[in-house]
């Protein structure tokens, strides 16, 4: 496996590194080794997917509070993402910063979300799958999130979604404390 730091520390771009013969490839998705070796928490505890019907959906921007952070490793298995991730810890260098990748499934590669960011996407084909591989599990109580327009951030999508959840869009401002 191939890890491409991004402009958010701790977050990596993971792309396989694929055996090929006759037959088409063979390669590592993932490596709970050499997640640690980058400094990376290994751990999955649940992995979820989401099934997106039409393009333009938007998902996020999501992560838990603390105690219950979660990393996450995320791959587009169908279709493809505009992916984002937001840097909310404090004592990051990157913090407040966020950064933002291209998922697809012609081009298996995958986001790794250290714990601490908010993670979110926008489609960019119909019937767009998504994997995510997450290191806590779930626990509603801490579930939080951000606009995906706050100006706070300023995040640049490709354009503007036509499907959102309410809940989504509830979120308020982001308040730096």
């Amino acid at each position: 496996m191939i890890f491409d730091e991004t402009t958010v520390a701790g977050a990596f771009l993971i792309r396989p590194e694929p055996l090929t013969d006759e037959r088409g490839f063979f390669a590592r998705t993932y490596c709970a080794r050499e997640l640690a070796e980058h400094g990376l928490d290994p751990q999955v505890v649940q992995r979820s997917i989401s099934h997106n019907r039409a393009r333009g959906t938007l998902r996020g921007m999501h992560y838990q509070a603390a105690p219950h952070e979660e990393s996450k490793q995320i791959s587009c298995t169908r279709g493809s993402i505009f992916d984002v991730i937001v840097d909310l810890r404090r004592a990051s260098p990157t913090c407040g910063r966020w950064f933002s990748t291209t998922l697809s499934a012609d081009e298996p590669r995958s986001l790794f979300v250290p714990k601490g960011c908010a993670h979110g996407f926008i489609t960019l084909a119909d019937d767009t799958i998504v994997q995510y591989d997450i290191s806590e599990f779930y626990h509603p109580e801490s579930a939080r999130g951000l606009r995906y327009d706050d100006p706070a951030f300023r995040i640049e999508w490709p354009f503007a979604p036509t499907v959102i959840s309410a809940r989504d869009l509830a979120f308020p401002p982001y308040a730096r404390s």
